[in-house]
């Protein structure tokens, strides 16, 4: 696909801070066995990798807004534009040398995701899409799947640790879902679990209390390969409240009306 001009700028700035976090990952499984743990070195290769993506993309567009999960929010003098990045999503995958963590990247213009990039950069996958010309992983077109039977559909969530509020309702969705499903997947990472939805790998998908950061990018794929993404709760804004669900269009109906107890 040939992109534009911020769909490039994007991706060189996704790879730049790939490829530094990369190196930082090979040294993760060498500092696991120390007294003081991994912990300290993670953050600090979380916020080096924020500092090279801004600095590419805020260089380039000094104009436009800005919200990253490590620097938090900058207006721009252009307050119709803004990047939403999370410079490595999946950090506790990351802290415990497991490679399933991700770049994300996204643009809003006027309130809506207009371009998107997620960089597995362990994997070398690279999935992106602008509105209106689809999504694709290293250049091959996306599609989200065609299954249409929920017995045969794999689903996927963030179980929500220690005792955070989302916890109950989600182990009660769980229960809902599971007796009626093929499988139900947690891997620590939404911007690849929507992404994985956009590829087919997974047929739904669904959070509640995730920040912007973890999902604009994703939003963005999901519906760029025909799939759907909406609120949990009817009416609310996804980025506001970080609660959504994600699916291919044949099970969407079914899926959501089983996340929404709605009988």
């Amino acid at each position: 696909m040939q992109g534009s001009a911020n769909l490039n700028l994007m991706i060189k700035a996704a790879r730049r801070a790939g490829r530094s976090l990369v190196k930082d990952f090979r040294e993760v499984e060498q500092l696991q066995v120390s007294t003081k743990g991994p912990g300290d070195f993670v953050t600090r290769a979380d916020r080096e990798a924020e500092r090279l993506i801004r600095e590419d993309l805020m260089t380039a567009r000094p104009n436009y807004g800005w919200l990253g999960e490590e620097t938090g929010e900058t207006p721009g003098t252009d307050p119709t534009r803004r990047w939403i990045v999370d410079p490595l999503d999946g950090t506790t995958n990351f802290l415990h040398g497991l490679p399933h963590w991700a770049v994300s990247i996204a643009l809003e213009h006027k309130g809506e995701i207009t371009a998107a990039v997620v960089f597995d950069a362990a994997k070398g996958e690279l999935f992106y899409a602008e509105k209106g010309l689809g999504a694709f992983l290293n250049d091959q077109r996306l599609r989200v799947s065609g299954r249409a039977r929920m017995n045969e559909a794999l689903f996927a969530t963030g179980v929500p640790f220690g005792a955070r509020p989302a916890l109950p309702a989600t182990l009660q969705d769980v229960a809902r879902l599971m007796p009626v499903c093929a499988g139900l997947r947690r891997w620590g990472a939404a911007s690849l679990d929507l992404a994985y939805v956009a590829a087919g790998r997974l047929d739904g998908y669904w959070e509640r209390g995730l920040k912007p950061w973890d999902v604009a990018a994703g939003l963005l794929l999901v519906r760029a390969a025909g799939g759907f993404v909406e609120p949990i709760r009817e009416g609310s804004s996804i980025l506001d409240t970080g609660s959504l669900i994600a699916g291919n269009a044949e099970i969407f109906d079914g899926f959501t009306r089983i996340i929404r107890n709605e009988g």
